[in-house]
């Protein structure tokens, strides 16, 4: 797999509950790919891609890379991306 829809990515990566939700997050205009706002949860995201998630009162910024056929348990969610927040944040 060399591409995904946004909205699936999304809810493999465990970020939502349900694949509407994502949807719907994108559609609200939550999400940034590579910086820029994503409205259309059918967007492609290709590995390297950096996604930018608005979610109840935090922000997640991570690194696409890899995708997933179907929707695993968290550990394998994990593998699916790297949070650029946590390796830039440090020890607090």
């Amino acid at each position: 797999m060399e591409r995904q829809r946004l909205d699936k990515w999304l809810w493999h990566a465990r970020l939502v509950k349900a694949r509407t939700s994502a949807a719907a997050l994108v559609a609200g205009g939550h999400v940034r790919i590579n910086g820029v706002r994503e409205t259309s949860p059918g967007h492609a995201l290709k590995a390297g891609d950096v996604v930018t998630v608005g979610l109840d009162r935090s922000v997640r910024v991570l690194k696409v890379i890899g995708f997933a056929e179907r929707r695993g348990d968290a550990a394998s969610a994990r593998v699916l991306y790297v949070d650029l927040q946590g390796a830039a944040a440090g020890p607090r």
